[in-house]
Parts: C-alpha cells; structure tokens; sequence
C-alpha cells in the first residue's frame, strides 16, 4: 500500500524559511512524478512544485520560483521542499503527492493518484 507522510509544516514569520519533507512507502519510487500541493481556506489546490524522480527535472508555479526548491534524497524515498522568503500568502496546508510517470512527463498540473494527508504551513506579517 502506498503512502506519503509530510512533516515539517508550523508557524513562522515573514522572509523565513521552512523545510517540507514527504517519506514515502510502498512504491518504487525510480520513475516517478512527484510534487507538492498547497490549499488556503476558500480557495482552489495548486501546484507549486514537481520533480521526476527519475532524472530530476523539476517544476514550479510563478508564484514560488526563486524562493522554493523540490528534491529528493539519494535513495528517492523522501522528498523535501525548500521554503525560502515566504510570505502570508504562502499559508496553507501542503499536500505530497506522486503518481506513475508516462514518458518522463512531470510539471505542476500533472495528475497525481497517491497524495499524502497534509501538513499546516502558516505565515504571519
């Protein structure tokens, strides 16, 4: 059975920075698509940032490019994202999420069948 766990989620202020991590379990995880997804109360999910597992060609939505990174650890088990200069706009619970690569084929809008339960990112001015 697959799973995704996040942590790392919590409470920081403006321009601080914050580290995402998502173990993962149940899946070989060499051909993958994964990324991170964020949902604010009232709004829509979005994609903020993806990366093919298999080479690491990533992805990322306007609104965080210079400011988060996507990675993956050395045995593709874990997957982090890097939150720099975040702002109050950045608030919101952080999904994992990862689904089967077809063709390489990884960005923000890719379709993901496993996703993870979510950890709470909140931002204060």
């Amino acid at each position: 059975q697959v799973q995704l766990v996040e942590s790392g989620g919590g409470a920081v202020q403006a321009g601080g920075s914050l580290r995402l991590s998502c173990s993962v379990f149940g899946v070989i995880t060499s051909n993958l698509c994964m990324g991170w997804f964020r949902q604010a109360p009232g709004k829509e999910r979005e994609g903020v940032a993806a990366i093919y597992t298999g080479g690491g060609r990533t992805s990322y939505a306007d609104s965080v490019k210079g400011r988060f990174t996507i990675s993956q650890d050395s045995t593709l088990t874990t997957l982090y994202l890097q939150m720099n200069s975040l702002k109050p706009e950045d608030s919101a619970m952080y999904y994992c999420a990862a689904t089967y690569s077809i063709g390489e084929r990884c960005d923000v809008d890719s379709g993901m069948k496993y996703w993870g339960k979510g950890t709470l990112v909140t931002i204060s001015s």
